[in-house]
Protein backbone atom coordinates (compact mmCIF):
# COMPACT_ATOMS: atom_id res chain seq x y z
CA UNK A 1 0.00 0.00 0.00
CA UNK A 2 1.24 3.54 -0.79
CA UNK A 3 1.82 5.36 2.21
CA UNK A 4 1.83 9.45 2.00
CA UNK A 5 4.36 11.05 3.86
CA UNK A 6 3.28 14.88 5.50
CA UNK A 7 3.54 17.06 2.79
CA UNK A 8 4.11 15.04 -0.28
CA UNK A 9 1.71 16.41 -2.82
CA UNK A 10 -1.55 14.82 -3.45
CA UNK A 11 -2.86 15.42 -7.17
CA UNK A 12 -5.94 15.71 -8.48
CA UNK A 13 -9.24 17.72 -8.86
CA UNK A 14 -11.19 19.07 -5.59
CA UNK A 15 -14.74 17.94 -5.49
CA UNK A 16 -17.26 20.35 -4.97
CA UNK A 17 -15.69 23.42 -6.75
CA UNK A 18 -17.39 26.09 -7.46
CA UNK A 19 -15.23 29.31 -6.53
CA UNK A 20 -11.65 29.34 -6.82
CA UNK A 21 -9.14 32.28 -5.88
CA UNK A 22 -5.36 32.65 -7.18
CA UNK A 23 -3.17 34.99 -5.17
CA UNK A 24 -0.41 36.10 -8.13
CA UNK A 25 -0.82 40.11 -6.90
CA UNK A 26 2.50 41.03 -8.81
CA UNK A 27 3.67 42.42 -12.26
CA UNK A 28 3.17 42.38 -15.92
CA UNK A 29 5.59 39.37 -16.70
CA UNK A 30 5.19 37.66 -12.95
CA UNK A 31 1.29 37.33 -14.35
CA UNK A 32 2.36 35.96 -17.72
CA UNK A 33 4.60 33.29 -16.70
CA UNK A 34 1.75 32.12 -14.48
CA UNK A 35 -1.17 32.40 -16.91
CA UNK A 36 -0.62 28.92 -17.91
CA UNK A 37 -1.55 27.31 -15.06
CA UNK A 38 -4.46 30.05 -14.44
CA UNK A 39 -5.25 28.37 -17.50
CA UNK A 40 -4.84 24.55 -16.42
CA UNK A 41 -6.81 25.49 -12.96
CA UNK A 42 -9.35 27.04 -15.03
CA UNK A 43 -9.58 23.92 -17.39
CA UNK A 44 -9.59 21.77 -14.79
CA UNK A 45 -12.95 23.51 -13.25
CA UNK A 46 -14.50 24.79 -16.17
CA UNK A 47 -17.93 25.90 -13.87
CA UNK A 48 -16.07 27.76 -11.37
CA UNK A 49 -15.09 31.11 -10.76
CA UNK A 50 -11.99 32.41 -10.66
CA UNK A 51 -11.25 34.98 -9.06
CA UNK A 52 -7.32 36.43 -9.08
CA UNK A 53 -6.43 38.00 -6.12
CA UNK A 54 -4.31 41.26 -7.53
CA UNK A 55 -3.55 44.55 -8.12
CA UNK A 56 -5.34 47.38 -10.20
CA UNK A 57 -3.13 46.95 -13.13
CA UNK A 58 -4.62 43.82 -13.52
CA UNK A 59 -8.61 44.73 -12.82
CA UNK A 60 -7.85 47.39 -15.89
CA UNK A 61 -6.04 44.67 -18.18
CA UNK A 62 -8.57 42.25 -17.69
CA UNK A 63 -12.02 43.58 -17.62
CA UNK A 64 -13.74 42.13 -20.59
CA UNK A 65 -10.62 40.51 -22.10
CA UNK A 66 -11.28 36.60 -23.00
CA UNK A 67 -9.15 34.14 -20.69
CA UNK A 68 -9.03 32.16 -17.76
CA UNK A 69 -9.67 35.10 -14.63
CA UNK A 70 -13.81 35.57 -14.28
CA UNK A 71 -13.03 38.78 -11.85
CA UNK A 72 -10.31 40.86 -9.86
CA UNK A 73 -10.31 41.35 -6.28
CA UNK A 74 -7.86 44.19 -5.84
CA UNK A 75 -5.57 43.77 -2.88
CA UNK A 76 -4.90 46.84 -0.45
CA UNK A 77 -1.37 47.44 0.18
CA UNK A 78 -0.55 43.91 2.42
CA UNK A 79 3.37 43.79 3.50
CA UNK A 80 5.18 41.10 1.60
CA UNK A 81 1.63 40.92 -1.35
CA UNK A 82 1.09 44.20 -2.90
CA UNK A 83 3.62 45.98 -1.82
CA UNK A 84 7.34 45.67 -0.35
CA UNK A 85 6.87 47.80 2.59
CA UNK A 86 6.54 46.51 5.78
CA UNK A 87 3.80 46.45 8.72
CA UNK A 88 0.79 46.98 6.61
CA UNK A 89 -1.91 44.43 6.69
CA UNK A 90 -5.51 44.80 5.64
CA UNK A 91 -7.17 44.80 8.95
CA UNK A 92 -10.14 41.89 10.06
CA UNK A 93 -12.92 43.44 8.43
CA UNK A 94 -11.10 42.82 4.76
CA UNK A 95 -10.29 39.53 5.84
CA UNK A 96 -14.01 39.09 7.15
CA UNK A 97 -15.52 39.79 3.60
CA UNK A 98 -13.12 37.53 1.60
CA UNK A 99 -14.05 34.40 4.37
CA UNK A 100 -17.86 35.08 3.82
CA UNK A 101 -16.93 34.77 -0.08
CA UNK A 102 -16.20 30.71 1.11
CA UNK A 103 -13.73 30.06 -1.74
CA UNK A 104 -13.98 26.12 -2.12
CA UNK A 105 -10.67 26.35 -3.27
CA UNK A 106 -7.53 28.94 -2.73
CA UNK A 107 -4.24 28.42 -4.88
CA UNK A 108 -1.28 29.96 -3.83
CA UNK A 109 1.55 30.77 -7.13
CA UNK A 110 3.08 34.07 -5.12
CA UNK A 111 6.43 33.05 -3.96
CA UNK A 112 7.46 30.52 -1.42
CA UNK A 113 4.77 31.44 0.81
CA UNK A 114 6.28 33.39 3.27
CA UNK A 115 3.65 35.89 3.73
CA UNK A 116 1.37 34.50 0.99
CA UNK A 117 0.56 31.03 2.82
CA UNK A 118 -0.74 32.97 6.06
CA UNK A 119 -2.72 34.60 3.53
CA UNK A 120 -4.20 32.35 1.84
CA UNK A 121 -4.74 30.33 5.04
CA UNK A 122 -6.74 33.03 6.30
CA UNK A 123 -9.49 33.36 3.05
CA UNK A 124 -10.93 30.34 5.00
CA UNK A 125 -11.34 28.17 1.85
CA UNK A 126 -12.01 24.54 1.97
CA UNK A 127 -8.84 23.69 0.47
CA UNK A 128 -5.35 25.38 -0.03
CA UNK A 129 -2.28 24.15 -2.50
CA UNK A 130 0.45 26.34 -3.21
CA UNK A 131 4.33 26.44 -2.99
CA UNK A 132 6.44 25.93 0.09
CA UNK A 133 10.19 27.29 1.27
CA UNK A 134 11.22 26.10 4.02
CA UNK A 135 10.34 28.94 6.23
CA UNK A 136 6.81 29.22 5.14
CA UNK A 137 3.70 27.68 6.86
CA UNK A 138 2.06 24.69 5.49
CA UNK A 139 -0.82 24.86 2.48
CA UNK A 140 -3.43 21.36 2.45
CA UNK A 141 -1.83 20.52 -0.81
CA UNK A 142 2.02 21.79 -1.58
CA UNK A 143 4.84 21.44 -3.50
CA UNK A 144 8.37 22.79 -2.59
CA UNK A 145 9.56 26.02 -3.07
CA UNK A 146 13.40 26.41 -4.87
CA UNK A 147 14.27 29.55 -6.45
CA UNK A 148 15.95 28.40 -9.28
CA UNK A 149 13.27 27.17 -11.38
CA UNK A 150 11.21 28.11 -14.46
CA UNK A 151 8.05 30.21 -12.76
CA UNK A 152 5.77 28.37 -15.65
CA UNK A 153 7.27 25.31 -15.02
CA UNK A 154 7.17 25.50 -10.89
CA UNK A 155 3.36 27.03 -11.16
CA UNK A 156 1.62 24.17 -13.24
CA UNK A 157 3.01 21.72 -10.71
CA UNK A 158 0.93 23.86 -8.35
CA UNK A 159 -1.66 23.53 -11.04
CA UNK A 160 -1.72 20.01 -10.85
CA UNK A 161 -1.55 19.84 -7.37
CA UNK A 162 -5.63 20.13 -7.92
CA UNK A 163 -5.66 18.31 -11.21
CA UNK A 164 -4.95 20.96 -13.23
CA UNK A 165 -3.50 19.83 -17.12
CA UNK A 166 -1.16 22.01 -19.01
CA UNK A 167 -2.07 23.63 -22.69
CA UNK A 168 0.52 25.74 -23.54
CA UNK A 169 3.39 26.28 -22.06
CA UNK A 170 3.77 30.18 -23.90
CA UNK A 171 1.09 31.81 -22.17
CA UNK A 172 -0.88 33.73 -25.14
CA UNK A 173 -3.26 37.45 -24.43
CA UNK A 174 -5.65 38.33 -27.08
CA UNK A 175 -6.21 42.35 -28.06
CA UNK A 176 -8.85 43.35 -27.88
CA UNK A 177 -10.50 46.02 -29.87
CA UNK A 178 -10.50 48.64 -26.98
CA UNK A 179 -6.63 47.76 -26.87
CA UNK A 180 -6.63 48.77 -30.77
CA UNK A 181 -8.65 51.97 -30.75
CA UNK A 182 -6.67 53.35 -27.32
CA UNK A 183 -3.61 52.51 -29.32
CA UNK A 184 -4.97 54.35 -32.66
CA UNK A 185 -6.07 57.30 -30.13
CA UNK A 186 -2.51 57.48 -28.69
CA UNK A 187 -0.07 56.27 -31.44
CA UNK A 188 -1.89 56.53 -34.84
CA UNK A 189 -1.82 53.83 -37.34
CA UNK A 190 1.91 51.89 -36.63
CA UNK A 191 3.53 51.54 -40.00
CA UNK A 192 4.33 48.28 -42.10
CA UNK A 193 7.56 46.54 -40.86
CA UNK A 194 7.66 48.25 -37.00
CA UNK A 195 10.34 46.84 -35.02
CA UNK A 196 10.17 47.83 -30.87
CA UNK A 197 12.94 48.51 -29.26
CA UNK A 198 12.07 48.49 -24.92
CA UNK A 199 15.69 49.55 -23.05
CA UNK A 200 14.16 49.28 -19.70
CA UNK A 201 14.01 47.29 -16.47
CA UNK A 202 13.25 47.20 -13.49
CA UNK A 203 16.64 46.08 -11.78
CA UNK A 204 19.03 48.47 -13.59
CA UNK A 205 21.68 45.32 -13.54
CA UNK A 206 19.33 43.50 -16.10
CA UNK A 207 19.45 46.70 -18.63
CA UNK A 208 21.73 46.00 -21.85
CA UNK A 209 23.42 49.47 -22.65
CA UNK A 210 21.33 52.27 -24.48
CA UNK A 211 23.74 52.51 -27.45
CA UNK A 212 23.78 48.66 -27.86
CA UNK A 213 19.97 48.99 -28.51
CA UNK A 214 20.77 51.91 -31.07
CA UNK A 215 22.52 50.22 -32.66
CA UNK A 216 21.15 47.29 -33.49
CA UNK A 217 17.96 49.35 -34.28
CA UNK A 218 20.05 51.34 -36.56
CA UNK A 219 21.29 48.15 -38.08
CA UNK A 220 17.69 46.55 -39.13
CA UNK A 221 16.83 49.58 -41.74
CA UNK A 222 13.30 49.19 -40.55
CA UNK A 223 10.73 51.85 -38.97
CA UNK A 224 11.73 51.48 -35.03
CA UNK A 225 10.11 52.43 -31.89
CA UNK A 226 11.10 52.52 -28.20
CA UNK A 227 8.80 52.19 -25.74
CA UNK A 228 9.19 52.87 -22.07
CA UNK A 229 7.61 53.92 -18.64
CA UNK A 230 7.42 57.32 -17.43
CA UNK A 231 10.43 56.37 -15.09
CA UNK A 232 12.39 54.87 -18.23
CA UNK A 233 12.20 58.34 -19.95
CA UNK A 234 15.81 59.14 -19.76
CA UNK A 235 16.64 55.91 -21.06
CA UNK A 236 14.22 55.48 -24.14
CA UNK A 237 15.92 59.32 -24.74
CA UNK A 238 19.16 57.76 -24.81
CA UNK A 239 18.18 55.45 -27.33
CA UNK A 240 16.78 57.50 -29.82
CA UNK A 241 19.46 60.20 -29.25
CA UNK A 242 21.89 57.36 -30.10
CA UNK A 243 20.44 56.09 -33.06
CA UNK A 244 21.76 57.77 -36.73
CA UNK A 245 18.48 56.74 -38.16
CA UNK A 246 14.94 58.40 -36.68
CA UNK A 247 12.42 56.80 -34.34
CA UNK A 248 10.00 57.22 -32.41
CA UNK A 249 9.63 56.96 -28.49
CA UNK A 250 6.79 55.84 -26.49
CA UNK A 251 7.04 56.81 -23.06
CA UNK A 252 4.25 56.10 -20.53
CA UNK A 253 1.24 57.16 -22.85
CA UNK A 254 0.26 53.71 -23.57
CA UNK A 255 -2.24 51.42 -21.01
CA UNK A 256 -0.93 47.82 -20.67
CA UNK A 257 -3.59 46.68 -23.20
CA UNK A 258 -2.76 49.09 -25.85
CA UNK A 259 0.87 48.32 -25.47
CA UNK A 260 0.01 44.79 -26.39
CA UNK A 261 -2.05 46.16 -29.16
CA UNK A 262 1.55 48.56 -30.80
CA UNK A 263 3.39 44.71 -29.98
CA UNK A 264 1.24 42.67 -31.73
CA UNK A 265 1.87 45.45 -34.58
CA UNK A 266 5.17 44.91 -35.01
CA UNK A 267 7.59 42.36 -36.70
CA UNK A 268 9.83 42.26 -34.06
CA UNK A 269 10.22 43.16 -30.59
CA UNK A 270 13.85 43.60 -28.86
CA UNK A 271 13.96 43.62 -24.95
CA UNK A 272 15.51 43.23 -21.78
CA UNK A 273 14.00 40.65 -19.38
CA UNK A 274 11.21 42.58 -19.04
CA UNK A 275 7.45 42.37 -18.59
CA UNK A 276 7.06 43.81 -21.83
CA UNK A 277 9.18 41.33 -23.75
CA UNK A 278 6.53 38.70 -21.82
CA UNK A 279 3.58 41.07 -23.51
CA UNK A 280 4.83 40.72 -26.69
CA UNK A 281 5.76 37.43 -27.08
CA UNK A 282 1.92 36.85 -25.62
CA UNK A 283 0.52 38.54 -28.13
CA UNK A 284 2.03 36.46 -30.95
CA UNK A 285 5.28 38.92 -31.81
CA UNK A 286 8.73 37.36 -32.06
CA UNK A 287 11.48 38.54 -29.42
CA UNK A 288 14.58 38.90 -28.90
CA UNK A 289 15.71 39.09 -25.36
CA UNK A 290 18.96 39.89 -22.95
CA UNK A 291 18.98 37.93 -20.32
CA UNK A 292 21.08 37.56 -17.47
CA UNK A 293 22.21 33.34 -16.68
CA UNK A 294 20.40 33.29 -13.71
CA UNK A 295 17.40 35.07 -14.65
CA UNK A 296 17.48 32.73 -17.87
CA UNK A 297 16.57 29.65 -15.54
CA UNK A 298 13.71 31.43 -14.03
CA UNK A 299 11.69 33.53 -16.61
CA UNK A 300 12.94 32.73 -20.05
CA UNK A 301 11.17 31.54 -23.22
CA UNK A 302 10.62 28.16 -22.90
CA UNK A 303 10.93 27.81 -27.13
CA UNK A 304 13.25 29.03 -30.01
CA UNK A 305 11.52 29.04 -33.09
CA UNK A 306 10.04 32.96 -32.23
CA UNK A 307 11.86 33.50 -29.45
CA UNK A 308 15.82 34.04 -28.84
CA UNK A 309 17.24 34.91 -25.11
CA UNK A 310 20.87 35.85 -25.34
CA UNK A 311 22.50 35.10 -22.12
CA UNK A 312 25.09 36.88 -20.13
CA UNK A 313 27.56 34.41 -17.85
CA UNK A 314 28.47 37.27 -16.04
CA UNK A 315 28.32 35.90 -12.43
CA UNK A 316 29.82 38.80 -10.00
CA UNK A 317 29.28 42.13 -9.62
CA UNK A 318 31.47 44.23 -12.33
CA UNK A 319 32.49 46.52 -9.70
CA UNK A 320 33.34 44.86 -6.57
CA UNK A 321 33.14 41.16 -7.67
CA UNK A 322 29.87 40.34 -5.70
CA UNK A 323 28.29 37.08 -6.08
CA UNK A 324 24.97 37.24 -8.11
CA UNK A 325 24.29 33.45 -7.75
CA UNK A 326 25.06 33.19 -3.62
CA UNK A 327 21.45 33.39 -2.78
CA UNK A 328 22.38 33.90 0.91
CA UNK A 329 24.46 36.89 -0.23
CA UNK A 330 23.20 40.91 0.39
CA UNK A 331 22.46 42.55 -2.42
CA UNK A 332 25.91 44.94 -3.29
CA UNK A 333 24.70 48.68 -3.65
CA UNK A 334 25.91 49.06 -7.52
CA UNK A 335 24.00 48.72 -10.59
CA UNK A 336 26.31 48.61 -13.32
CA UNK A 337 24.68 45.79 -15.78
CA UNK A 338 25.20 42.39 -15.54
CA UNK A 339 24.45 41.80 -19.10
CA UNK A 340 26.70 44.23 -21.45
CA UNK A 341 29.07 41.77 -21.90
CA UNK A 342 25.99 40.16 -24.99
CA UNK A 343 27.35 41.50 -28.10
CA UNK A 344 25.57 43.44 -30.71
CA UNK A 345 26.41 41.08 -33.53
CA UNK A 346 25.01 38.29 -31.45
CA UNK A 347 21.36 40.35 -31.14
CA UNK A 348 21.75 41.32 -34.92
CA UNK A 349 21.69 37.66 -36.23
CA UNK A 350 19.00 36.46 -33.90
CA UNK A 351 17.06 39.24 -34.80
CA UNK A 352 17.58 38.88 -38.57
CA UNK A 353 16.80 35.33 -38.73
CA UNK A 354 13.19 36.34 -36.79
CA UNK A 355 12.93 39.07 -39.44
CA UNK A 356 13.04 36.84 -42.51
CA UNK A 357 12.39 33.64 -41.20
CA UNK A 358 8.72 34.23 -41.79
CA UNK A 359 7.72 32.81 -38.39
CA UNK A 360 4.84 35.56 -37.92
CA UNK A 361 1.73 33.35 -37.39
CA UNK A 362 -1.51 34.65 -39.63
CA UNK A 363 -3.99 36.68 -37.86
Amino acid sequence: MLRLRAGDPVNGRVDGVESIAVLRANAIGDFLVALPAIEAIKQAYPRARLTLLGTPWHAGFLDGRPGPVDEVLVLPPISGLSTQESGLDAGQEFYAGLRRRAFDLAVQIHGGGRFSNPFVRRLGAGMTAGLRAPDAESLDRWVPYQYYHHETLRFLQVAALVGGVPGDLEPRVPVTGADRRELAESYGEPPAGLVAVHPGATDPRRRWPAERFAAVADSLGRPVVVTGTHAEKDLVTSVVAAMRRPATAVVGTLGVGALAALYARCDLVIANDTGPRHLAAAVGTPTVGIYWCGNLINAGPLTRTRHRPLISWTTQCPRCGASGVDLDAERCPHDESWVADVPVAAVLEQADDLLTGHFREES
